[in-house]
């Protein structure tokens, strides 16, 4: 994969954030410094990008695409108020994980687990 100028732009983006971002936000923070950027610049870039395995994209119900720098096995954490998102360790599901594998004959290649909740700034 070639690396242009704004893919590389696009990419170091995503890799200095903690969040996890959607190409909307994205393009509307590079926009500003870089003005001749285009939205389908943006989402072309994340896919190619996420494709590639440099960036995971993760894809949530009823909500657009986020792009995530953490490309380590982990869950996410919704809050149904606010819509933050966190990342979460799933080492104590990975036995159920490889227990489900074994019973059903599957060798399980990736998994998505997302977990609905409300988070502890909107409960107070």
């Amino acid at each position: 994969m070639k690396f242009s100028k704004k893919r590389e732009l696009i990419l170091n983006f995503v890799l200095n954030s903690d969040k996890h971002l959607t190409a909307d936000f994205i393009y509307l923070e590079l926009k500003k410094d870089c003005p001749e950027l285009s939205l389908g610049t943006v989402y072309r870039n994340l896919s190619q990008l996420s494709d590639n395995g440099l960036i995971k994209k993760v894809s949530l119900n009823d909500q657009t695409d986020v792009f995530d720098k953490n490309l380590e096995k982990h869950g996410h954490l919704i809050c149904d108020v606010c819509n933050s998102i966190y990342d979460i360790n799933l080492d104590p599901l990975e036995e159920a994980i490889e227990k489900i594998s074994i019973e059903n004959d599957m060798s399980v290649k990736y998994y998505d687990i997302i977990f609905h909740g409300i988070c502890g700034k909107c409960k107070n």
